[in-house]
């Protein structure tokens, strides 16, 4: 009966150091894995400006949601183009004919459904600032200006994607937070979750993405419809 008793205890003794070392490397596997995902957003966040700072220029198809606790909930769709830093365009479907403009010269703000009878029109800084182009303001210099973290792998449309956060390290850029979806494939955004400092988010789905094609002519030309007075800002 002796010899059966410390047989037992034995055994229990070699489960009970079995368990403390499976133990022990999960919490390694896991310091590993965390270590990785940190490793892993800035690589993911850098290809992403690499492939966008290398394109001569980019177009989507969007559906944009943009909510406000104040003043509600706004759902848009249309086409985005970008051409170099200073020609870029949101043209919309829905609110048909209103349209967001980067001429090379002006930024030109056309939205009837909430401002009607007017255009603003401003003049592109000359400090580098990127304007309504949210694209540039994200993937410009994005290591240095933002803080990365990797959220989790997801797909948009059926493709697959690395999810990435980025939170402002420069206290001057006007987002909180901002959640990107990168292709896999392109290493190019296809989602977009931004939390901007006045308290809106903003949500941009991008689809039908075309790549260094010439954009179709007027593309970043905006002209005044009859009876639009333009108000300089």
């Amino acid at each position: 009966m002796t010899v059966r008793r410390r047989g037992r205890t034995g055994r229990a003794s070699r489960t009970g150091r079995s368990k403390i070392w499976t133990a022990l490397a999960a919490l390694s596997a896991l310091s590993v894995l965390s270590a990785h995902a940190q490793v892993s957003s800035d690589t993911v966040i850098e290809r992403a400006a690499r492939a966008y700072q290398q394109l001569s220029s980019f177009q989507a198809d969007f559906r944009q949601v943009i909510a406000d606790s104040m003043i509600g909930t706004f759902e848009s769709k249309g086409r985005l183009l970008q051409a170099g830093t200073a020609s870029f365009a949101m043209r919309f479907t829905d609110p048909n004919g209103e349209a967001i403009v980067m001429d090379g010269e002006y930024i030109w703000i056309y939205t009837p459904s909430t401002t009607p009878g007017q255009v603003v029109r401003t003049p592109i800084p000359k400090d580098g600032t990127y304007g309504p182009n949210v694209l540039a303001w994200l993937l410009t210099k994005p290591v240095e200006r933002y803080q990365t973290r990797y959220v989790r792998e997801d797909a948009v449309g059926g493709r697959s994607a690395d999810v990435v956060e980025l939170t402002p390290l420069d206290p001057t850029l006007p987002f909180r937070t901002a959640i990107l979806w990168i292709d896999r494939s392109d290493n190019l955004p296809r989602r977009l979750e931004i939390q901007e400092k006045t308290g809106t988010n903003r949500t941009l789905v991008l689809s039908g993405v075309m790549i260094n094609r010439r954009p179709p002519p007027n593309s970043f030309t905006f002209n005044v419809p009859s009876g639009v007075r333009v108000i300089e800002q």
